[in-house]
This record gives C-alpha cells, structure tokens and sequence, in this order.
C-alpha cells in the first residue's frame, strides 16, 4: 500500500522530489561542506588509526553520564576550548543534536526565543519542543532584534543566530553580538559553516571579529564540514555546559560520540592551526575567483546562486554533471526561491573551479 502517492506525486510535479545518489569518487565535488578538503586527507586518516590503536578501546560504549565519556573526548574538548576562547566544552554525535540540546534545553516557561528567520532547520525543530515565546526576527536584521529585545519582558532573551548562514553563505552582523551583550541576552551562534573559514586563526565568527568570549556567549559547531569527520559541540562558560550536562536529552541520553571521529576532527583542528597562513590564502584566493566570473557576494566558500526556477535550477545541475561536477540543486522549503549552491572548496583544483564558475555564467545567460 502506497500510504504518501498523492504527496510524492505532488513533488515531483513541483520539481522538488529528492532521493540520494552515489556519485562516483572521480567527480569534482564542488557541493559537499569539507571545506578544506581535509576528508580526502590520508595523513589524517592514518595518524587517528594509529592513535586509536594506542587506546585499550575504539567505541565510547555508553553515554557520556554513564562509562562513555573517554580521554579522547576530553583531550579534544580542551583542545577546542583552547582555540576558540571558551571556559568550557561538550562533544555531541552531531551539529543536529547540538542545536536541539542548547535550545530545548536552555529555554524554560517565561522566557523568549529570539531566532533568525533563516536559521537551520535544528533550530526551528528544537523550537517547536519549547514552552517559551518564540519569536522569528528579519534574516540578519539587527533593527529588528533591537526592537524585540527593547520590548522584550521576559526573564531571560536566548538570541539564535549563525556565523555563516548555511544556504546564503552571508556572515553574521556584527551589530547582533553587540546587542546581545547590551541587552544581557545569551547568544547561540550556530558556527557550523564558518569555523575553519573565518577568522584570522580560522575558529570562526567570534574570531573573524576579534571578539572577546563573554559569559552570554555560546559557540556551537559540526565536526562534519570543515574538520572533515563527524559530530558536533558546544563552547560555552563553565556553568552553562553544567546545566546542559544535567539538562539536555542528547547528551544525557544518546551514546557517547565517536572515539575514532573525535580523533580524526583532533587531527584536523592540529592541522588548521599547523597551517593557518596557506589555508587562509588558499580560501582568499577561492573567493577572488568565484567573484571574478559570477555577480554575488561571497565573504565565505558558500555560492548562493539564485535561479528562481525549480526546473532550471535541476537542468543546471545536470549538465554541470554531465561534465563530471557535482553541485548542489537546492529548493524550496530549504530555501525561499531556488539556488545552486556551489562551494568553492580547497579539495577541488582552482582550474576546475573556474571551469565551473565559467559554465554557471555561460549557462545563466541563455
């Protein structure tokens, strides 16, 4: 019995119906969120094999609250907070969970939920499971949160933001960090898409503007994207990663994260601090070129191109692989009208990334 036909038929009249694919490993991948290519880093791989040998386990085995909380996930906590300015840290099996722990943990009756309309989905989730207000505030307004937070009487203002916003690839305002502070607001930044591009030492937004890490200020980010592995975590004060601790049902409840990935994203966080310098050129020189040959902004390695069209968006994606070039079809409920998402990562050569950027152009204008 086909229990959603009508549904699945709808989608794929609206041209939004979507299945996974595997695509071979011979294509430039210019549509995942390794950012620094560090996936396809062997040495990486082989120096968290033989690291992970050394220990007498290689699974967590429980939950971090019961026998799972290993020193391998310790050592990497510290190692996070120590580059990123933070008291206190907590890994999690995903940036998913990370957002759905802060959120649905930290928001209690009587207070407000002040969320960025294009937040991702984790959050507006997370969101739905709270029994405080929810207010969505204008995409990276920061007149708009200023207005809210003026006429705001709650107990405690949670402020929800991103460094980078995921499918816009625009950066955070600086002005709404500094409205957090002003207001005594805590500030949740979702940095999953600009730890490891921003910043002079590359940790992110906070660092991008030299910000020093107060009490409000909470960083919570993936292990998947720019660290070339899996999980998630949080940076915070010493008493908020106690609360959540005692509080959050996806650290309390959920097996404690991977060894061998807490491992593997330890290796890449030494990597990026070993070399910082090349890689911040590489990523500059990356967004130079895009720029060059395509009409947008682009502070981080995210393209958003706007195409409006469903069915153009899905025509573009098709020929580009045709040519052996993965990029991302993206479309609506994901985003408002449809895009194609091209990441200028540092895994693929700069002559096939301007290969790419001149067949979007060329393709844009017939």
């Amino acid at each position: 019995m086909n229990f959603y036909d009508n549904e699945l038929r709808a989608l794929k009249r609206a041209n939004r119906f979507r299945k996974r694919q595997v695509y071979p490993e011979t294509y430039v991948d210019f549509a995942s969120n390794d950012y620094l290519g560090l996936a396809h880093r062997k040495e990486l791989l082989h120096a968290t094999c033989q690291l992970l040998r050394e220990h007498t386990v290689h699974a967590p085995k429980a939950s971090m609250l019961v026998n799972g909380y290993h020193r391998i996930h310790q050592e990497f906590e510290q190692a996070l907070c120590a580059a990123n300015g933070f008291e206190a840290g907590i890994i999690l099996g995903s940036g998913f969970n990370a957002n759905m722990a802060l959120i649905e943990a930290l928001l209690r009756r009587g207070d407000t939920l002040l969320i960025d309309e294009k937040f991702h989905a984790s959050g507006m989730l997370a969101a739905r499971t709270i029994a405080a207000d929810v207010v969505i505030f204008r995409h990276n307004s920061a007149e708009h949160l200023q207005q809210l937070l003026q006429a705001s009487t709650s107990k405690r203002n949670v402020i929800v933001v991103e460094g980078v916003y995921s499918m816009q690839g625009d950066v955070l305002q600086r002005e709404i960090i500094t409205l957090a502070d002003e207001y005594g607001a805590l500030l949740i930044v979702d940095e999953a898409h600009s730890s490891g591009i921003l910043g002079n030492h590359l940790m992110g937004v906070f660092d991008w503007y030299d910000i020093t890490i107060a009490a409000n200020h909470i960083k919570m980010g993936t292990l998947g994207k720019a660290y070339g592995s899996f999980g998630g975590y949080i940076l915070a004060s010493d008493h908020i990663v106690s609360y959540l601790i005692n509080r959050a049902k996806p650290i309390i409840y959920a097996t404690a994260p991977s060894l061998f990935d807490t491992l593997l994203a330890h290796q890449s966080l030494e990597y990026i601090q070993k070399n910082t310098s090349q890689l911040r050129d590489a990523i500059a020189l990356r967004r130079a070129m895009v720029q060059e040959y395509l009409p947008i902004e682009m502070p981080s390695l995210i393209a958003s191109i706007p195409l409006g069209d469903n069915k153009k968006v899905m025509a573009l994606q098709a020929a580009l692989l045709r040519e052996g070039i993965v990029v991302g079809a993206i479309r609506p409920p994901t985003v408002e009208h449809a895009i194609i998402r091209l990441i200028a990562r540092l895994g693929e050569s700069e002559a096939m990334l301007k290969f790419t950027c001149k067949f979007v152009k060329n393709f844009q204008v017939k």
